[in-house]
């Protein structure tokens, strides 16, 4: 199927005078989840991972992806004439410098210039036109070969009342304004979708787990226009907008309203978010400021009625959760329970909660060594049965109108090796690490990586991933510009200073192939502490409560203050679950929570 469609590209690619394709895992915006239609990397190369690109050439082609992915992309492609490169490895080469390679005096790229960021379009075309290459981005091959493309979504949008978003699209749209006076800009483009979804409060279901509404904005120093799907606005939503100072356009009419803007004004946009063609639809004489869109910022620090219903939303979740921990454990051995029925008792558990509108993604349910693949996906047809004996990874979240959650425990089911038990113990340390960090102002989550990482590097071990993401509020469960890692990555926005009202996940783990695979992950809101003559400090607070696996603990390898860490965790899980659960599970708890 695969090497049928890469010669059906090919053969297009001959016909357009295009020496090499680029398909990059993107939608017209940026996303880093996409919908159905805009899967072309999937349909092309069978990889079903989220993140990772495709270059075609007319004799060669390859997928570029990153370490959460390189045990399954290996399965995935073979036999499938792709070579897999391994992102971020010693003597892998970049996909630009592949394409420089590659590529001789005359030829061409070609892609669909909707779906490739304008600064990664520009960066290819600097690098490319000094040796004579040329890019063509006008069309879209592989919709040419697609023959049961998707559709387009049309779900409904709906309104985030201000109870839930706790503040007003005027007000929001007050303080853009105020950023683009500061930058000089007469206008600022917005193509990134949670930045329009948090901006105008509403949300949507085009894409899965991540409510949010493909649109495009402009927005100038008294008006805004929102380019989307008419149909999918209620009345209600439409008089809000109006109410706003917004106009609604249709959403592929951007493309030409772009072209309409003055040469004069100064126009504000981000070239990471912003598509080629929009960009270059603007003219090569437009005055543009490329910088971070203001609202990233802004959606960012969480206000406090925000704060306030996702400490509220993360009980629920942390219920949900709580009850399926012990429903495995009462039943593990005793009836047929595989990873997918697992998590589908989990989601049945979190839908029960008021106010649970979706997943926020894809439950990761893994046993054993399929839980070193930190991404693995079970399904129908390919899936573990449990036993009891070993470790389950659960990494799962919900979205609730007061918020977004991910979580992720690793839940013993029998006998496990003195190993798994030093591994989960190095992890839960390194959790407890960095959820008890005092640090000053102006930290990044570059500073704070190594009291996650510590314990696990003490072993020669490490995670090829972050060790956190931001989390939106009823958006997508990845959000920049805050996280957890140790270098800087490009292609990662999470750099930012650690601001009070941010929410970060705190996930490290220990992954190895063939074997186990465990990870323990809660979320962390940042709040200032003392101010004094050194500075403002700061610290974190839990806004994750579960039950740890007190099974697969060995003290042995833990500080007098790890030990405190995890028995003050586990009062405050007692104290904020138990109300919510039957005498059982409370019986249960009490146990699974109990001071070690």
């Amino acid at each position: 199927m695969v090497t049928e469609r890469l010669q059906h590209l090919r053969a297009l690619m001959a016909k357009n005078g295009i020496q090499a394709y680029l398909l990059p895992t993107s939608d017209f915006h940026e996303s880093e989840y996409v919908g159905d239609y805009f899967k072309s990397r999937k349909y092309l190369s069978g990889f079903t991972g989220s993140a990772g690109s495709v270059v075609v050439t007319l004799e060669t082609a390859g997928l570029w992806t990153d370490g959460r992915y390189f045990i399954q992309a290996a399965r995935e492609l073979a036999d499938s004439g792709i070579t897999l490169y391994k992102m971020g490895e010693e003597g892998v080469p970049t996909l630009e410098e592949f394409l420089v390679d590659s590529l001789k005096e005359g030829d061409v790229l070609g892609f669909d210039g909707r779906v490739v960021n304008a600064r990664l379009g520009l960066r290819l075309s600097e690098k490319l036109s000094s040796r004579k290459i040329s890019i063509s981005y006008e069309k879209d091959l592989v919709d040419e070969i697609w023959t049961d493309r998707p559709a387009l979504p049309t779900t409904p949008a709906f309104l985030l009342e201000e109870k839930y978003s706790g503040k007003s699209t005027a007000l929001k749209l007050e303080a853009v304004r105020s950023e683009m006076q500061k930058k000089q800009a007469k206008y600022h483009i917005i193509t990134s979708l949670d930045d329009i979804a948090w901006l105008f409060n509403i949300r949507g279901g085009d894409i899965a787990y991540n409510p949010v509404v493909l649109s495009y904005a402009v927005i100038d120093s008294e008006k805004a226009y929102l380019f989307l799907d008419e149909r999918k606005l209620s009345a209600e939503i439409k008089k809000e907008l109006e109410n706003a100072g917004v106009e609604i356009k249709d959403y592929f009419e951007i493309y030409e309203f772009v072209k309409t803007l003055p040469k004069t004004e100064k126009i504000l946009l981000d070239t990471a978010k912003v598509n080629y063609a929009i960009y270059k639809n603007l003219g090569t004489d437009a005055d543009i400021i490329d910088a971070t869109n203001p609202t990233v910022l802004f959606k960012a620090v969480k206000n406090p009625v925000e704060l306030e219903n996702l400490r509220k939303a993360h009980i629920k979740d942390g219920v949900a959760v709580t009850k399926f921990i012990y429903w495995l454990k009462q039943n593990i051995g005793k009836t047929e329970i595989t990873e997918v029925s697992a998590s589908d008792f989990l989601e049945a558990k979190r839908r029960e909660q008021e106010g649970c509108i979706d997943l926020s993604f894809d439950t990761i349910s893994a046993y054993n060594a399929n839980a070193a693949m930190m991404h693995y996906k079970a399904t129908e047809e390919s899936h573990a049965v449990l036993k009891p004996e070993g470790i389950l990874l659960v990494d799962s979240g919900g979205q609730y109108y007061e918020g977004t959650t991910d979580i992720t425990r690793t839940i013993v089911l029998g006998e496990i090796s003195d190993e798994i038990k030093k591994h989960f113990t190095a992890v839960l340390r390194s959790m407890l690490n960095l959820s008890d960090a005092r640090f000053l102002h102006g930290c990044i989550g570059l500073n704070l990586d190594i009291l996650a990482r510590g314990p696990i590097w003490d072993m020669d071990l490490d995670y090829k991933c972050g060790t956190g993401h931001g989390v939106g509020y009823l958006l997508n469960v990845h959000e920049a510009p805050n996280g957890f890692r140790w270098k800087k990555v490009p292609e990662r926005d999470d750099g930012c200073v650690l601001e009070e009202g941010m929410v970060t996940t705190d996930e490290p783990g220990v992954y190895i192939e063939g074997s186990h695979g465990i990870r323990t992950e809660n979320e962390l809101i940042c709040h200032k502490g003392v101010k004094n003559e050194y500075g403002q400090f700061m610290y974190f607070e839990h806004l994750t409560f579960a039950p740890i696996d007190l099974e697969a603990v060995d003290t042995s390898y833990m500080t007098g203050r790890e030990i405190d860490s995890l028995n003050r965790y586990h009062k405050d899980v007692y104290e904020k679950l138990s109300p919510y659960l039957t005498d059982e599970e409370n019986l249960w708890l009490k146990e699974a929570t109990r001071a070690i």
